[in-house]
């Protein structure tokens, strides 16, 4: 097979490891920019033109889409789509996965356990805000943010009011979220592969860190999930969309609740913790799904 892997750049740990179980696997990898695409729609069929020839020939695309291009990155997804190539994540579910409120509301609906979320048109009302949301501690959270960026604990009522008025004030869209006191600092990232959890990792913040990203000094280790978590994180990627996810969530009194659900998740951190070869799952998720 012929597998388009979009990627910026072909040195990241994920895009190599791609390649490898690929052309491990008897198939043929290319290492796309999606950002260099030309996107061409006319009556005779959809193209894409790169470099100096058309891509053609391809049977499957593996999106590994920045949010700070996802119009462009997703654009090239859907005309790919629209070329009859099996994309493992379709442009549909990295659109939803992008937009997290847009998210959080897909998962409520499925009844998916969710930290309660709060998000407004900017109200002067703060303090009814910060107590919708189970009064402080709070999360603030910038809808755009990404890796751990953009979020905020405020650990009093007048810290929560004083950020949420200075977002405001920024025209800055942002979510105030129930602070899960019992994670203690940690979360779960759940790999999920055509409806499967393939690999499992506990982050723990560095000490005196809520946040626990791996690119904010986290820790990683190996996780045994139990049956209710490995449910609700294939049940978030199905709601989402997403053939391949990263599904984070948090250990709470309640159960596991679902803080994001991601379209692009990392492969270093999750192969490295687990020992599991996750490329050459998704690898395997193509070969399943593309006629040969």
């Amino acid at each position: 097979m012929k597998i388009a892997i979009l990627s910026r750049n072909p040195q990241l740990y994920s895009t190599r490891r791609l390649v490898e179980a690929a052309e491990k696997h008897g198939h043929e990898a290319h290492v796309i920019d999606h950002l260099r695409c030309n996107i061409e729609i006319e009556q005779k069929g959809p193209s894409l033109f790169y470099g100096s020839e058309y891509l053609e020939g391809f049977d499957a695309v593996i999106p590994r889409v920045g949010a700070s291009v996802t119009f462009y990155g997703t654009a090239v997804v859907r005309q790919f789509e629209m070329m009859n190539v099996f994309s493992v994540n379709s442009s549909r579910g990295i659109v939803h996965s992008r937009d997290k409120l847009r998210c959080l509301q897909v998962l409520s609906k499925e009844g998916i356990g969710l930290p309660k979320t709060v998000f407004t048109n900017y109200s002067r009302n703060v303090e009814h805000v910060v107590e919708s949301a189970g009064g402080a501690p709070v999360v603030l959270k910038l809808l755009e943010g990404t890796q751990g960026l953009g979020v905020v604990l405020a650990e009093n009522q007048n810290a929560a009011q004083s950020v949420l008025e200075a977002f405001n004030g920024l025209k800055a869209r942002v979510i105030v979220q129930e602070f899960i006191k019992e994670a203690g600092g940690a979360d779960i990232r759940a790999f999920v592969v055509d409806g499967e959890v393939v690999g499992a990792m506990k982050r723990q913040g560095k000490e005196g860190e809520f946040r626990s990203n791996l690119h904010r000094g986290g820790t990683a280790m190996i996780l045994e999930l139990t049956e209710e978590e490995k449910m609700t994180a294939i049940k978030a990627a199905d709601a989402v969309g997403l053939g391949v996810a990263g599904v984070d969530l948090l250990q709470s009194s309640r159960g596991p609740l679902v803080l994001e659900v991601n379209s692009s998740p990392g492969l270093e951190g999750i192969e490295r913790a687990t020992g599991v070869d996750i490329a050459g799952k998704i690898i395997a998720f193509i070969e399943k799904n593309v006629k040969r």
